[in-house]
């Protein structure tokens, strides 16, 4: 799967909007993810999953950074998030299913906050992109 000129132009204007709002979109999502499939928190028995907490904010800017890496490597997207992909799959050893619930949590949130921009060809794109995103992250697990 590859990203056409009009996919990586959708990405990249949504992402020139969500990137003032990072932080925010990322500790959302991980609320979502967690309140959606809570089995997904068992990756976390460490932190603190309420609402708003400082872990749970960190790790969501944490995600939305590696986001923000990928749109800005998007012609490199493997090569951007290689080290992120090694630590997800030989040292946290998380669930690869977990990225694409999480990828899908990430829609939700950019469609919640951008609905006007939020066309269907972005969220095409951006599904497309975040699809790519979570392969990358679990090449290494093959």
């Amino acid at each position: 799967m590859s990203l056409t000129k009009a996919d990586k132009t959708a990405v990249i204007a949504i992402w020139g909007k969500a990137a003032t709002q990072a932080d925010a979109i990322g500790a959302e999502s991980l609320e979502r993810l967690f309140a959606s499939y809570p089995q997904t928190k068992t990756y976390f028995p460490h932190f603190d999953l309420s609402q708003g907490s400082a872990q749970l904010r960190g790790h969501g800017s944490k995600v939305i950074g590696a986001i923000g890496e990928a749109v800005k490597n998007i012609d490199n997207i493997g090569g951007a998030l290689s080290k992120l992909s090694e630590l997800h799959a030989y040292i946290l050893r998380v669930d690869p299913v977990n990225f694409k619930l999480l990828s899908h949590c990430i829609l939700v949130s950019l469609a919640a906050r951008f609905p006007a921009d939020f066309t269907a060809e972005a969220h095409a794109a951006w599904d497309k992109f975040l699809s790519i995103v979570s392969s990358v992250l679990t090449e290494k697990y093959r």
